[in-house]
């Protein structure tokens, strides 16, 4: 790290690259999910100037730093991506379905070259067919669509306005163009060997070739360059080993001082006009003051390019930049989840220490401590403010869940062949980060049933008298103290009798008794599947049981709500964070035990006597009209009861997977919230259990699984 003074370009000597190598592969993911985005966002019939040049941007800094960092795969793949959308956003291409099918198709495989960049240990990604499209739509034609999924062959699209390769000179091959390249002044002239290992990784670059025999005059270097690259591209990629005011770039002619003759001097130059200057930036056909030869050089020129091209580029330059400038690294920080885990669990120790203090500060005399209780009532509030703040940072909205299914609905049903439009609400809801990560796969599943099972072929929705697009609503907003996520479809909805004959064939107890809500719940059973034939989207019978799985661990809920025709709706309910919850703590004989507040309904006073007993040992209690089930905490934990003669008169009702039942306990000593400990991790699973925290006096006070409770009763 010595070598951190020197010029940048001593990138290859003394600076170790690879500490970098996170933060590019993190700015890389970035722009690919933003460069998506932005595709799926793209109205073909009238892109805007702005969109194409932000998904260049996106293809340009990933390009950079590919270069940079020697991952010569990646900056192939996003060069030749580069020229594409060079040519969109200067209007010389017009964008096409099939373009943005395989630009899309491009950041897969760019994904999938820096996870094994990253070490995903994959094997290399053979992208040939990928870059002979993207060749061929650079050069107006349609790509062969055999390799392209979900889409019929297209005609071919021959676009007028394609910028014909510049005439060869005697000395340039078909397509490239001839360049002497001076750099310098340079302290040390061997800086601009760096030049040609940019050629060597970047093959698609083109050739270089010192011209001074590898020795510089006076600090001054000179290359013969070989390019279909624009003067800009290369100066972009130049900078990074050289300050951009010590390279020049001019035409490669004779007259640079070769002896007529001499070996190695360039032939005579062909009559064509100088490849370097670049017909789409002179003067307007016609316009006033144009030059007569220039007028008779275009003429000369065939096929012509687009005059609307000149204007063009210099209109989005100002825009462009200020784009580019990257205020977002100034208002956000990254920032390891492990910092921020630690930082949690230090916080809800201060919490615990300062319910501890609060609780020993009871007995005091608040006239004598009256500066130590004003301090500690500031340490609450600040302790409560801290708590809310820390908190926070795990929070992440629900746009970062949401923002994957665009691009998997597109896929999926072109795949399928409908029509399917996805609408999202409420993206700016925030959720803890453990659950986002957790919910995504059921997420995921729900939408692609929806597409799959839910939404009908354009035909059979035309003839239902519905637009041939179906909609796909996905809605996230906080319930009290739970965020609820609705997957909806306007598809065909839930079939009543169709469930009931298919749970009966799988041996499902099903009377015709059941109410429509216990109907839609039987696709929850396991290896339950409505689908007629078995497709490689869905129809084996794993899903629905494993989404309610899933989203019951982690403490929520899933409801279906159907109508036949018109669509189903699924709601999940979802605690906001796993790592603090609101509870109610209850006492039986010596233990605290605490119920998650979002699962208590309800608590009451009763009189033995209204305990009914049915068969041996169950027993159940009647409120209203119902019969629910009792529940002894002290025989289902076996606590130890020293005051004999005690009988349990308080029982809180609780609701979980779509049941209640009555808990009997001894008394409600108050509702707090409180620091989730996992029991798992620092002890053993514990039935009945989910998790337990540490309260105020020091004890350990375990947090009940209320589902796990009401399961128990079923039984």
């Amino acid at each position: 790290m010595a070598d951190m003074n020197t010029d940048s370009s001593s990138a290859g000597a003394g600076i170790d690259l690879s500490q970098f190598y996170q933060v590019f592969f993190e700015e890389a993911g970035e722009n690919l999910d933003s460069m998506e985005q932005l595709l799926l966002n793209l109205n073909i019939e009238t892109a805007d100037d702005e969109e194409l040049n932000a998904i260049f941007r996106c293809a340009h800094s990933i390009k950079g730093g590919a270069a940079t960092f020697g991952f010569s795969d990646v900056a192939e793949l996003t060069h030749e991506m580069e020229t594409l959308l060079d040519k969109l956003r200067r209007h010389e291409l017009a964008p096409t379905a099939p373009m943005v099918d395989v630009l899309l198709q491009s950041g897969d495989a760019l994904r999938a070259q820096l996870a094994r960049h990253q070490g995903s240990g994959a094997d290399a990604i053979d992208t040939s067919a990928l870059l002979v499209q993207i060749r061929t739509m650079v050069e107006g034609g349609a790509p062969p669509m055999a390799d392209m999924p979900g889409h019929a062959p297209a005609p071919a699209v021959v676009q007028a306005a394609a910028t014909p390769a510049p005439a060869p000179t005697a000395a340039a091959p078909a397509g490239k163009r001839l360049l002497e390249l001076i750099v310098g002044p340079l302290s040390d002239p061997s800086q601009a060997d760096n030049l040609l290992d940019l050629f060597k990784e970047i093959t698609d670059l083109g050739t270089i070739e010192p011209l001074d025999g590898g020795v510089g005059a006076d600090g001054m270097r000179r290359f013969k360059v070989t390019t279909g690259s624009t003067d800009n591209e290369l100066l972009d990629l130049f900078t990074f080993h050289v300050a951009r005011e010590q390279v020049q770039l001019n035409p490669f002619g004779p007259g640079f001082g070769f002896h007529e003759g001499a070996p190695g001097a360039p032939p005579a130059a062909a009559p064509e006009p100088a490849p370097a200057k670049d017909p789409g930036y002179g003067f307007f056909d016609d316009a006033p003051g144009v030059p007569a030869a220039a007028t008779e050089a275009k003429a000369a020129e065939a096929p012509k390019p687009s005059t609307a091209v000149v204007p063009k580029p210099a209109a989005k330059v100002e825009p462009a930049t200020k784009a580019g400038g990257g205020g977002m690294d100034q208002s956000t920080l990254r920032v390891s989840v492990e910092k921020v885990d630690q930082l949690i669990n230090l916080v809800g120790e201060l919490v615990i220490t300062q319910a501890m203090l609060a609780q020993n500060s009871r007995n005091l005399d608040p006239a004598t401590f009256q500066q130590l209780s004003s301090g500690l009532a500031d340490l609450e509030r600040n302790t409560r403010d801290l708590q809310e703040s820390v908190m926070s940072i795990r929070m992440i909205p629900m746009s970062v869940v949401f923002n994957r299914f665009p691009r998997m609905l597109r896929d999926l049903a072109a795949k399928l062949g409908k029509k399917v439009e996805l609408v999202t609400q409420g993206e700016a809801t925030e959720l803890d980060k453990g659950l986002v990560e957790k919910i995504t796969d059921p997420l995921t599943h729900l939408v692609r049933n929806s597409c799959d099972h839910g939404i009908e072929s354009p035909a059979d929705r035309i003839a239902k008298g519905k637009p041939e697009q179906g909609t796909i609503t996905l809605v996230a907003s906080h319930q009290g103290g739970s965020i609820v996520i609705e997957v909806r479809d306007d598809g065909r909805g839930l079939n009543r009798d169709k469930l009931l004959k298919k749970a009966r064939e799988k041996g499902i107890d099903a009377p015709d008794s059941l109410s429509d809500a216990e109907v839609w719940g039987l696709i929850f059973a396991p290896g339950f599947s409505t689908a007629e034939q078995v497709t490689d989207v869905s129809g084996r019978g794993v899903g629905m049981d494993v989404v309610k799985k899933n989203i019951t661990a982690l403490g929520g809920t899933v409801e279906i709500d159907s109508a036949e025709g018109y669509g189903m709706k699924v709601s999940v309910r979802l605690p906001l964070t796993l790592a603090i919850m609101d509870g109610m703590s209850v006492g039986v004989g010596e233990e605290v035990y605490i119920l998650p507040l979002s699962s208590v309904v309800e608590s009451f006073q009763v009189q033995t006597d209204t305990i009914k007993t049915i068969g041996s040992s169950g027993r159940v209690v009647e409120v209203r009209d119902e019969f629910m089930p009792v529940v002894e905490l002290e025989r289902v934990f076996n606590v130890p009861r020293f005051d004999f003669e005690h009988v349990s008169t308080i029982m809180v009702v609780v609701e979980a997977e779509g049941g209640r039942v009555a808990l009997l306990v001894d008394e409600l000593l108050g509702q707090q919230q409180v620091v989730v400990k996992n029991l798992e991790a620092n002890y053993r699973k514990v039935h009945d259990v989910s998790g337990a925290t540490i309260m105020g006096d020091g004890r350990v006070a375990l947090i009940l699984d209320v589902g796990s409770l009401v399961r128990r009763s079923r039984h």
